[in-house]
Order: structure tokens, then C-alpha cells, then sequence
């Protein structure tokens, strides 16, 4: 070989792999222009164990839309990603008067609060559902909008909102957070992000446990566990999937209890598919629209006298245009090189 074909051998080399790149720098794009809802691809790609009973670890990447709310740098409730500008918690969390929207810190991306590198955001606003009762916790939803808007990775994911109407069963049920591990232990309140299973539990059966549960209101427990949501976990979700989908939803979130961990007696969650028009509400007032066209699960079948969006899908016709011609550069960067 001359010179002369060593160096555009290796120009041609080079320009292939550039050509590549590019390429795979489209697909991330793509993708990310499209953030998909209750997906965990950390978590499904890598083994999954549990060191710990009652109150197991969770794993990496395994809740990645669930977020600690702090004061203080102190952990103090749960709460979830469901788009990239709003996290949805309990309102009895934020009831106290005495909190202002700048003492609040919001950790995500992460299941170790003592993590050397944590993303924080600041909080702008603290919305409160007007018709929260504290007396017996009816409507106990509330919202924070942060100060600026989540990037979306493997580790920082919205969950889906619940589907309309709510499948008759789920399959699979879990509830975490940093709360307390033992009833009457504050200091058992960890770092480690923990994790317990769920069924959830007929509403008529419920209502004879807790005679002032709201039709707002779901209850959740294990039979014969002492599997329980405790102090600290509050606002968290209750998170549910199905036999044939892989996303995951909320469909509660962490609201009260008779004490912790009491054998055969459920928690109870806020029911989360009542509130869809009061979060597309507040979040319109507030000025970041949630965008559940984004964020929701894609259909299995498209609604009858569906029409076509009246604004361009992120990422604009560029986007588009450049995913076009992604099999001419594939033919080119295999067959010409």
C-alpha cells in the first residue's frame, strides 16, 4: 500500500466513525426528545436482589421518578416526577404554615441521600389542594413547581398517570421511600432508599377497617406482612404494573395509617386518577402546562376521530428530517467505506 492510500485509508476510516457517531447522537436524540413515562432501563438491564426482609433495598435505577423532599438538607417526605417541571407529593407534607417555597430542596436521580453527588432543585411555588382536609385527609395532593426543569436520563424518569379507567387488577405493586424502618424508632429513618410490596385492597372491605375513608382513598397492604409505608415515606407513590405492559404508574400516593407496619391493617394512599383535571389545572395556572401528551403511556390503539396534534412534536421537522436520512448514511457508512 503507498502512502498516498494509507492516508486515505485512514482518512476514509475516520470519517466513517464520525459518520457513526453522528448517527448514534440521532438515535440519543430521538430519544430523548421523547421522554417516555414509567420506564426503569437501569434497573431492568442489570440483577435484581434484595439484602433486606420486610423493607427490602431498592435497587439502582429501580424508582427513577422518585424524589426526596427536604428541609433543611433533611429528608422529610417522598414525592414523583411526572413531567419535567412538577413533582407531586401529600399536601399534609407541606400543610404546616411555617414552610415557604425557598426552604425547600428537592433531591432526585439517586437512592442514596449520602450520595457525594446529589442533583438538587429549588422549589418556586407550593400548591395545596383547596379542599385538603386535614381532619381526615381528604384530597391530601399537593404539587411543586421547581425553579428549573429536570433532564431526563436513566436515572430521572416521569411516572406514567394513572389510565382511564384503572385496570380491574394489577400485577405487581410497590411502595418506597426513606422513611422510617422501624414504628417507633426515629433514627431508623435512613439513607438507603427502601422498597415493600403491595396489594391493593377492596374498597368495601377498607372502608370497615377505616369507617372515614373518601371515595379519594385507596388502601394497600400485604396479608399476613407486616409490610407497611411509616413516617417519612409520606407523598411518596404507590406505584403499579400490569401482565402485559412494562410501564409503571402511579396510583396512589403515601397519605396515613393506623401506626406502622401493624399486621393485616392497610395503609392508606390518595386514589391519583381523581385528580388528573386538578393537576392539568393548577399546572395551566402556574404557567408549565403538565404535558400529558408526553409524559402519558402511549395508547395500544388510537381513539376513534383522533386528529392529528395542531403543534409539531418536540424536536421539530429537523429532528424528523435527519431520522430520514439515517438508512442513506447507514448504506453509505457500510458499503462505500
Amino acid at each position: 500500500m503507498t502512502a498516498l492510500a494509507s492516508v486515505t485509508s485512514s482518512a476514509n476510516g475516520e470519517a466513517k466513525a464520525m459518520l457513526l457517531l453522528s448517527v448514534l447522537l440521532l438515535l440519543s436524540q430521538a430519544k430523548g426528545a421523547h421522554p417516555e413515562c414509567g420506564e426503569r432501563p437501569i434497573f431492568e438491564a442489570g440483577p435484581q436482589y434484595s439484602r433486606i426482609t420486610e423493607g427490602m433495598e431498592a435497587e439502582v435505577g429501580e424508582f427513577p421518578w422518585l424524589v426526596s423532599i427536604q428541609a433543611g438538607n433533611e429528608h422529610f417526605c417522598g414525592g414523583t416526577i411526572i413531567d419535567e417541571w412538577w413533582i407531586v407529593t401529600a399536601a399534609h407534607c407541606l400543610y404546616s404554615g411555617d414552610l415557604e417555597p425557598k426552604d425547600l430542596s428537592v433531591v432526585l436521580g439517586t437512592s442514596d441521600l449520602q450520595s457525594p453527588s446529589l442533583e438538587i432543585k429549588g422549589v418556586t411555588s407550593i400548591v395545596l389542594h383547596k379542599d385538603f382536609e386535614r381532619s381526615n385527609m381528604n384530597n391530601d395532593i399537593a404539587l411543586l413547581l421547581l425553579n428549573s426543569q429536570i433532564t431526563f436520563n436513566d436515572l430521572k424518569k416521569p411516572i406514567c398517570m394513572p389510565r382511564q379507567p384503572s385496570p380491574s387488577t394489577w400485577s405487581e405493586c410497590w411502595v418506597a421511600g426513606w422513611g422510617q424502618t422501624e414504628p417507633d424508632d426515629k433514627n431508623s429513618m435512613g439513607s438507603d432508599l427502601m422498597k415493600v410490596p403491595m396489594i391493593i385492597m377492596d374498597w368495601q372491605n377498607c372502608s370497615k377497617v377505616f369507617p372515614n375513608l373518601t371515595k379519594n382513598m385507596l388502601c394497600a397492604g400485604y396479608e399476613n406482612e407486616n409490610y407497611d409505608a411509616c413516617q417519612g415515606d409520606s407523598g411518596g407513590p404507590l406505584v403499579c404494573t400490569t401482565e402485559s405492559d412494562k410501564k409503571w404508574f402511579q396510583v396512589g400516593i403515601v397519605s396515613w395509617g393506623r401506626g406502622c407496619g401493624m399486621k393485616n391493617t392497610p395503609g392508606v394512599y390518595t386514589l391519583l386518577e381523581n385528580y388528573s383535571p386538578w393537576i392539568k389545572k393548577v399546572t395551566e395556572v402556574q404557567g408549565r402546562p403538565y404535558n400529558s401528551q408526553i409524559m402519558r403511556a402511549p395508547s395500544m390503539q388510537k381513539p376513534k376521530g383522533s386528529q392529528a396534534p395542531k403543534f409539531p412534536e418536540p424536536g421539530g421537522p429537523r429532528l424528523w428530517f435527519l431520522l430520514c436520512l439515517l438508512p442513506y448514511m447507514l448504506f453509505q457508512a457500510i458499503f462505500y467505506w
